[in-house]
């Protein structure tokens, strides 16, 4: 602290690495800012070293994504010692931050994905960066909101270009990354077959821990072994899944765990069975042909999980399990198969011919049941519709039959209606009562002789009143010749009749016995 390097001035040590010291530094010109300053360590200015120094600085330089720390300048200090600089990020390891604020499992993953992001672009430049973990990803507060950075491409790895003109060589059998979140084709310790799918699985170990406060395999465990069987560890063992691995920690792990994840531990094992388990475990598969294809990928299934919305991500299949049970028992196998074959052969053209027969059988059947159905169908609906027919005529009957009903009760009414405004001389409205009763097209003519009579009183010149009468008249008939007019029904069996030529009213003839 206090040295000056170029335009810094070293104001603290803020981290360490294999082959750096990275220091907090204030640029001076042509701005003043606070960065982070990362000199290799004295000692470390190997040819290897310096190349694999040079390549971090080149790598980084590449990067342009909010997510990934950015490369501000670089250069060599007096003594020769090559450094870097790059913006400061004054932030907290993922897991830590996490589990420091408390954060619910659905915000995690929000985090994680901008992860993802991060790595996806650094892989489209064509750079892996081998050394994924809590401690090289720093969450920082942007705007009050947390962004992580990615940060620390020591071990990084080109693709399809090289990062220095520098020679860059990794000796075989010489572990690259952190063993806890090493894929298995790094674990082999040679870089050679090494690509962008070993940060997936890195990025696999990171989300197991973000979920369930432990990696797949504990690094003290790992730790402890020998090379050998680390790596065979690592490339053999199934881990738990997420939602298993809950319910092997201890009781007191267990409340930590959940406490951290703002969840009961019951709750929070429901939600990580299902998607999660798969999602995480696909990450982590030792076949890196079955893994997610890209960080994009597993971003894309975490963010369906999060939408409610189907997973890529499935349980490995029942073939892939019968495969890799093949591969570890191949001689039994391959004996059993052999007698399995010629049973199952024997099986199937047995059952092939029966079922052959049986199939042209229930197809004849359901032929003839098929015919037998339609006929009754057709027999039915006929049926149906010629009692719809009769149905109609008898209603269509009853109707005209109760309208006929009906036009007659008010023929006779009328006709009554009519005999009293005669009497009081209003011939309107006789006339409108007897017009009612000229038929319509297609309507049956009620009009009998009583209507003509009424109708021929209605002309002015033909008028003849009977006068008042001694009773209400039952019955009334004309002559054929108009002349003379009779009504019955009085009391006592009276018949009067009228001359309407000579006008004389009342004549009266009495019925006797």
């Amino acid at each position: 602290p206090g040295t000056k390097i170029g335009r810094y001035k070293l104001l603290q040590q803020i981290g360490e690495g294999g082959m750096g010291v990275v220091y907090m530094a204030e640029q001076e010109e042509p701005v003043r800012r606070r960065v982070a300053q990362k000199i290799i360590k004295l000692g470390m200015d190997s040819k290897q070293v310096v190349a694999r120094f040079e390549a971090e600085r080149q790598a980084l330089a590449m990067m342009d994504h909010p997510n990934i720390a950015r490369v501000l300048d670089g250069g060599t200090t007096e003594s020769g010692r090559p450094y870097f600089v790059m913006e400061l990020v004054q932030g907290v390891p993922l897991v830590e931050f996490c589990d420091k604020s408390k954060l619910a499992p659905r915000e995690r993953l929000e985090l994680f994905i901008q992860v993802c992001q991060a790595v996806q672009s650094a892989h489209q430049k064509g750079i892996i960066h081998r050394d994924l973990k809590p401690s090289n990803i720093l969450v920082t507060l942007l705007h009050g909101k947390p962004m992580p950075k990615v940060i620390d491409f020591g071990i990084a790895k080109a693709t399809n270009q090289r990062l220095t003109e520098r020679t860059l060589f990794t000796n075989y059998a010489t572990m690259i990354g952190t063993p806890a979140y090493m894929s298995p084709e790094q674990a082999e310790m040679t870089s050679l077959d090494v690509d962008t799918r070993s940060d997936i699985y890195s990025l696999g170990v990171l989300l197991y821990e973000l979920l369930t406060g432990s990696t797949p395999f504990p690094e003290k465990r790992l730790r402890s072994l020998g090379y050998g069987e680390m790596q065979r560890v690592i490339a053999e063992e199934e881990p738990e899944r997420p939602s298993a691995r809950l319910s092997t920690l201890g009781n007191e792990q267990k409340t930590v765990v959940a406490k951290d994840r703002g969840e009961d531990l019951e709750a929070l094992s429901t939600l990580l069975r299902g998607d999660l388990d798969c999602i995480v475990m696909k990450c982590l598969e030792k076949d890196r042909a079955r893994r997610y294809e890209t960080a994009n990928g597993l971003a894309a299934d975490l963010k369906r999980h999060l939408e409610n919305e189907p997973v890529s991500a499935r349980p490995p299949s029942a073939g892939y399990r019968f495969q890799k049970a093949f591969r570890r028992n191949k001689v039994a196998f391959v004996a059993a198969s052999a007698i399995a074959a010629a049973l199952l052969l024997g099986t199937i053209i047995s059952t092939w011919q029966s079922v052959r027969a049986t199939r042209a059988k229930q197809q004849a059947q359901a032929a003839q049941a098929g015919e037998i159905l339609e006929r009754e169908r057709a027999e039915v609906n006929a049926q149906r519709a010629i009692e719809a027919q009769a149905n109609e005529a008898k209603l269509r009957r009853n109707a005209e039959a109760m309208e006929l009903v009906s036009r007659h009760q008010s023929y006779a009414a009328d006709m009554n209606l009519v005999q009293q405004a005669l009497e009081l001389n209003n011939l309107g409205r006789a006339k409108m009562f007897l017009n009612r009763y000229k038929p319509q097209t297609g309507q049956q003519d009620l009009r009998d002789w009583e209507w003509r009579y009424l109708w021929q009183q209605c002309q002015s010149d033909a008028l003849f009143r009977l006068g008042t009468l001694p009773s209400v008249v039952q019955s009334i008939s004309v002559s054929h010749d108009g002349r003379w007019v009779a009504a019955g029904g009085f009391r006592g069996g009276n018949i009067a009749v009228w001359d309407t030529l000579t006008k004389q009213n009342g004549l009266f003839a009495y019925l006797c016995g």
